[in-house]
Order: structure tokens, then C-alpha cells, then sequence
């Protein structure tokens, strides 16, 4: 089934379609991304308004809308300019006036006439001691009083729609939803006592109390698990699409690894063990393995990394690793060089800097198998680079590809394994969301020897304090980072903020002390900025956040953060883990400019308490919400109309459980269940999959 099915046509219909959409409206529409009645019925109201039949507006405690039966009294037209008209109405208990601005009296006449009687609906507000409704939402007679709901669902808008258009545009939308055929798997439709899909999205649209607009409410939840099953159906097709590429079986012999094992000065953990022997098992089967090493900051993923390229190059291949900076490939290079050596392997570097003749030698020796292992940023993946044997790829810093690009390196054909790494600790929900396609080898356990990092919250008032702290700490053979504060997502205004901070310290610490990095920087000259400060030629080194991701420097065991409000949990959490790399105690300032919000003290608060990533994580998610804890645009992340990963996280395991399960027993969703959940990839506009059930 390549093409959409004819069910679904009325839901991919233009908009113009529908009662009451003209051209004018659909454009509005499409500042909102509401294209087709489709995108409607996805666009949920976020809120209501009681206007359940009241006796009198003495029943409510003003400001508050209400809905009343009034007898219509005299008008008082204003004829200065500017000035509102007035109609006096009486409701069973009080009298009230309905004020209008700008208003024709001979539309007032007609729609209110005196002696009349009326249902109105609108926000009732104390005005110089009279009680008064500005223009009233509803102003009908009263057989036309059902038309207006008691619970009114509220829309988000955009300029130029109103409450009304959307109303009657998503009833319009709910009329042409078709009869499905139920996709959720019966038990779990029954536990969790969910509706079916059509009346699910009545109940959404049409709430009749503030319970039917919470995330827990059933239909709602239901519509939810709906986007979430879709997705990871998509994930899992992707996943066994990519198993069902044959790999190539890559059997460990141990002699590299052993080697290399040996020479080390500590012995590995339990965690790092584990997930060695998951890679090892996965590369030696011959389906293709595509596996996330996920490790907090510190846990030994490099090792890992090493010893799964090592089985590679024991079993007569090729191994490279990508990495997303040259500044982290050349780290990279130099952890990986001295076990190389004791294996006695050729590892090499190749960045956007190899030029020339230099270039051609390494390209040459990497199609004749004499590199065994390649390191580099994705130039790697360039025209022209050929592998003589390519079986393993690591990419390092996931959340800086993205999941095209991780598709595009399995479309290369080599059939090559991968590994894909990150330092960030990412909740499970997410993970599930954005790596739901992958196997995941989780490192929670830092080596041995590594002591906590004391964590010290400071206001800006302070600092001369700090730089006195330094001072001391250089004397004594220390090196620091000092990290410029996030100012605004302006490259240039990070860049003077730290320039400003460089020359204040150079002042106070000496010219030869202080070092600069920042993203506006050649990359020679921040290479050699870096290569200074891990030499220990500096002993400060200013930075923007380039120094996030990756760099080693044992010695340096002070981290100082500059507005550290600014900043997210992730983030700050990645930045202390740039020191107490080494055996001496070291610390992390956090500088702060009071006063500090609620969110910012919270963020601050629970660095101090805890080191560990995945709790940090959790928080994170809480505080900041999914898109911006991976960076939405780079991350692959999709963006769920209805599913909200915060509240409903425990939705998307289950999701995943159930699409693994269904496309278990059902591969090609050839089954009931399976044409049922076709339609639903359609529905949820999934395109890849329904592709990659065409291609089978």
C-alpha cells in the first residue's frame, strides 16, 4: 500500500473544504501549520470556559464570565467619538449594563431589543461601582441557548482567527472523521480503558469539564499513544530494516584487546564490562548491530569505544570514529595513540585541515588496509575516502548528528556496525524518542578513583573573591577553565563578553596565564590555544562553551562558570565534568547574578546535590520541557502535536513495547492489527515507514 487510503482522503483535503473556511482563513490556518482537517483534529484545546446557565451574576465573584438570562432595557446611545454605548439588562436578581465600543446602533437595536428577552455570555467586571459586560462572547434568544456549550473549549490561535472560526472549523473537521479500524492492541485498549479513536477525538474537542483538558484524561492519553505508537513503529521498522541489512559477522579473538587491557593502571567497571561483552556479542552475529553507548560525563566510553574497534581490527577489518569537533578527534587521537601502540595497530586522523599530498598518503593507505583505525570529524564520510574493509563506525556526540545522518552512513552499503556515543545523559522518555530505533548500553558507574567534584554556588558580587581563589591555585601548580556566561544565542556577544573577561584576568593573574577559546577563533588558532593550555603552558583558560564536549586535561581541577543561570542543567552538568579527570580534589564555581528565578535556583540547587547525569536529566526534563533539552532542531527529536514527553513518558515505553511486539508477529502488517496500523502511518504522516514497508 504505496499510496494514501481513500479513507483518509476527506482528512487530506484542502481546508476550503470545510463550512465557513475561505482562502483568507486558510492562510491564517497556515501560520498556525493547519493545512488539511487532519492537522485540526491534532490541534487540541488547551483550556475551557465554564458557561454553564447561571440564575444571576450575584453568583459569581467578579472579574469572571458568566452566562445569564436577562430581560433587555433601555440603550443609551453615546454620540461623543470614542465613547461606548450602554444597554441596561436585568437577570433574576440584579440589573447590569452590556457595554459595546465602536458599535452601530441599528445592529444594537436589532440584536438586543428592549423588552426582550436574551441569553448573554461574557466577562462580568466591577466599573466605577456598576457591574458591566464588555462585549459579550454569546448574545442569543433564548430557544437558541443550547448553541452555547457549558464547558467552551479554548484554541490556540493566531492573529486574525477567532474563537468562533476555530470552534465551528474543528466541528466541521470532526464531521468527516471516518470509522477506523481499531490499531491499539485489544487487552491494552481494555487496561487502560481507552476510547476508540473517533470518540477519543470528540471527547478531546468537545471537553465537558477542566478534567477532559489534563493530559490524564483517557481521550486525550489515548491520542497521545496514538502519535507515540506511530513513531515508534517508525523507529522499529527503521531498526529491523537496519538488522535486516545482513551485517558481517566481526568475531573477537581477545589477543588486542587483552593487550591493551593489560597496560592499564586500573582495572575496568562493571558497567563498562557489560557493555563491552553487549558490543562484542552484537558485532559478532551477522546481523548489523546499531547500538547507543549512552555514559554520564567521566564513565569510560573511550575505552569501550577502543576495545569494540579492537574486535574489528581482530577480525581483519576497519574501524573509524567520527567525532563532531577537530579539537575532540585530536583528544580523541591523543587517548587512543598509546593503546594503539601496545596493540601494535596504525591509528590515524584525517580532518577538513589534511591538504595535499599528506592527504593523498592517508587516503591511499586507508583503501590498502593499512590504517586500521580512522579517527576524524564527518570529513570521514567525504567522496573519496574509501575503506579497504570498513566494519565498525562510531560516532561520538550523537545529538550533534542526528538521525539522517545516522541513516545516511547505514545507506553507504558497507554493511558496517554502529556505534553511536554520547556523553549526554538523556532521560528514558526521550531516549526512547529520539534512539528508539537502537539498542541502548548504558555506563553508570564512574572508575575508580574519582573523586566528587565540590560544587559552590556564588554571586556575581564575589568574584574578585574568586579570581583571589585562582590566584592561589595557579601558585600551587593548578590550572582552571573559566567559562564566559551564555549572554544571548549571539555568537558575537559570547565572544566580547569573553574577550572582556581574558583581558580582566590577564590583568590580575599575568599576561603568560591566561589563554582564550572561543567559537569565532580559526580553528589553528584555538587548536593552538588548546594544545597551551593541556601542555600547561596557560593556567587559565577563558572559553565560551566550546569546551563542553570532551576535552582532557587531568590537571586542571577548577571549573568557573560565569552567569550560571543562563545556562541549562545539561549543560553546566557536562561543564563540571571537564575537571576531576585527574586524583586531586577539585571544585566547580557556579557565579550567579541575583536575583535568581525560581527555575534558575531550583537548576543550581540540584547541581550542588547530585553528580549523577541521569538524575540531573530527569530534572532537566521537568524544568525545561523535551525540545529544549536536546535542542529540537538538531536533535531528530520529533514534535508531537498531542503527546507531551513531560507528563506522558511512561506512554512511550509502552509504545515501544507494543510496536516491537506487533512487528514480532506481524513483519510486514499484513495481519488485521498490522492494515489497521498502516492506516495510523498514513494518519501520522510517517512516510519513512510506510517506505520501508513498500521496499519490504
Amino acid at each position: 500500500m504505496s499510496t494514501r487510503p481513500e479513507i483518509l482522503f476527506p482528512l487530506f483535503a484542502e481546508l476550503t473544504g470545510l463550512a465557513g473556511v475561505g482562502p483568507r482563513i486558510a492562510g491564517r490556518f497556515a501560520q498556525m501549520g493547519i493545512s488539511r482537517p487532519r492537522d485540526l483534529l491534532f490541534t487540541l484545546p488547551h483550556s475551557g470556559i465554564d458557561r454553564n446557565l447561571r440564575h444571576s451574576i450575584r453568583d459569581i465573584t467578579p472579574p469572571a464570565v458568566v452566562t445569564v438570562e436577562v430581560e433587555v432595557g433601555l440603550h443609551h446611545p453615546n454620540a461623543v467619538k470614542g465613547r461606548p454605548y450602554r444597554v441596561n439588562v436585568q437577570d433574576a436578581k440584579t440589573t447590569f449594563q452590556l457595554v459595546f465600543f465602536h458599535a452601530r446602533a441599528d445592529y444594537l437595536r436589532r440584536l438586543l431589543p428592549t423588552g426582550q428577552r436574551r441569553v448573554v455570555s461574557g466577562k462580568v467586571e466591577i466599573f466605577d461601582g456598576v457591574a458591566q459586560m464588555v462585549h459579550p462572547d454569546h448574545v442569543l434568544p433564548t430557544a437558541e441557548a443550547a448553541d452555547i456549550p457549558a464547558f467552551e473549549p479554548v484554541y490556540p490561535l493566531t492573529a486574525g482567527l477567532t474563537q468562533k472560526v476555530m470552534y465551528r472549523a474543528a466541528d466541521a473537521a470532526l464531521e468527516r472523521t471516518p470509522k477506523l479500524a481499531e490499531w491499539i492492541e485489544p487487552t491494552l485498549l481494555a487496561a487502560q480503558s481507552w476510547p476508540s479513536w473517533e470518540a477519543a477525538l470528540e471527547a478531546a474537542h468537545r471537553p465537558a469539564s477542566p478534567l477532559d483538558i489534563s493530559p490524564r484524561a483517557k481521550a486525550r492519553e489515548r491520542l497521545a499513544y496514538d502519535e507515540l505508537l506511530a513513531h515508534q513503529l517508525t523507529l522499529a521498522m527503521a531498526r529491523s530494516h537496519l538488522k535486516r541489512g545482513k551485517g558481517r559477522a566481526s568475531v573477537a579473538t581477545g589477543a588486542l584487546q587483552q593487550k591493551v587491557l593489560k597496560s592499564l593502571p586500573f582495572s575496568q567497571t562493571g558497567a563498562q564490562e557489560r557493555a563491552v561483552a553487549q558490543i562484542t556479542a552484537d558485532m559478532g552475529s551477522d546481523l548489523r548491530m546499531n547500538r547507543l553507548l549512552q555514559g554520564d560525563v567521566g564513565a569510560g566510553k573511550t575505552l569501550v569505544a577502543m576495545l569494540a574497534m579492537l574486535v574489528t581490527v581482530e577480525s581483519g577489518g576497519q574501524a573509524v570514529m567520527m567525532a563532531p569537533t577537530e579539537i575532540l578527534s585530536r583528544q580523541h587521537l591523543a587517548t587512543l595513540a598509546p593503546m594503539a601502540e601496545i596493540a601494535g595497530i596504525r591509528i590515524e586522523i584525517l580532518t577538513g585541515r589534511d591538504k595535499g599530498a599528506d592527504r593523498e598518503a592517508k587516503l591511499a593507505a586507508l583503501a590498502n588496509g593499512d590504517i586500521d583505525i580512522l579517527l576524524g570529524t564527518h570529513a570521514v564520510f567525504q567522496k573519496g575516502v574509501e575503506f579497504h574493509d570498513l566494519r565498525l563506525a562510531v560516532i561520538d556526540e550523537q545529538h550533534r548528528f542526528g538521525v539522517r545522518q545516522r541513516m545516511d552512513l547505514g545507506a553507504k552499503g558497507r554493511a558496517a556496525d554502529v556505534l553511536v556515543m554520547t556523553a549526554t545523559p538523556i532521560p528514558r522518555s526521550l531516549a526512547l524518542a529520539q534512539y528508539g530505533d537502537m539498542d541502548v548500553s548504558v555506563l553508570d558507574e564512574k572508575p575508580p578513583g574519582r573523586k566528587p567534584i565540590r560544587t559552590v554556588v556564588i554571586p556575581s558580587g564575589r568574584i574578585s573573591e574568586v579570581v583571589d581563589h585562582l590566584d592561589a591555585a595557579i601558585a600551587g601548580g593548578r590550572q582552571a577553565y573559566w567559562v564566559c556566561p551564555l549572554v544571548e544565542e549571539s555568537e558575537t556577544v559570547d565572544w566580547t563578553a569573553a574577550e572582556d573577561r581574558y583581558r580582566a584576568l590577564r590583568l590580575a593573574l599575568g599576561e603568560d596565564a591566561v589563554g582564550l577559546v572561543h567559537g569565532q577563533m580559526p580553528p589553528a588558532e584555538k587548536d593552538a590555544a588548546m594544545a597551551r593550555f593541556q601542555a600547561g603552558e596557560t593556567r587559565v583558560l577563558v572559553a565560551t562553551t566550546v569546551i563542553e564536549v570532551g576535552v582532557d586535561v587531568p590537571n586542571a581541577t577548577i571549573m568557573v562558570i560565569e552567569r550560571a543561570e543562563n545556562f541549562g542543567l545539561a549543560q553546566l552538568h557536562q561543564l563540571r565534568g571537564r575537571v576531576g579527570r585527574g586524583d586531586a580534589q577539585s571544585s566547580c564555581l557556579l557565579i550567579y547574578t541575583p536575583p535568581l528565578g525560581d527555575a534558575a535556583e531550583r537548576r543550581l540547587a540540584i547541581l550542588r546535590e547530585t553528580e549523577d547525569g541521569f538524575v540531573l536529566a530527569e530534572e532537566d526534563l521537568r524544568l525545561r520541557g523535551a525540545g529544549d533539552i536536546i535542542g529540537v532542531a538538531q536533535s531528530g527529536l520529533p514534535r508531537f502535536r498531542i503527546a507531551d514527553l513531560e507528563t506522558q513518558s511512561d506512554l512511550m515505553k509502552m509504545a515501544q513495547d507494543d510496536a516491537r511486539m506487533l512487528l514480532g508477529t506481524d513483519p510486514e502488517l499484513a495481519g488485521p492489527r498490522g492494515k489497521a496500523a498502516r492506516v495510523l502511518l498514513w494518519l501520522m504522516e510517517q512516510d519513512k515507514a510506510i517506505r520501508m514497508i513498500s521496499v519490504g
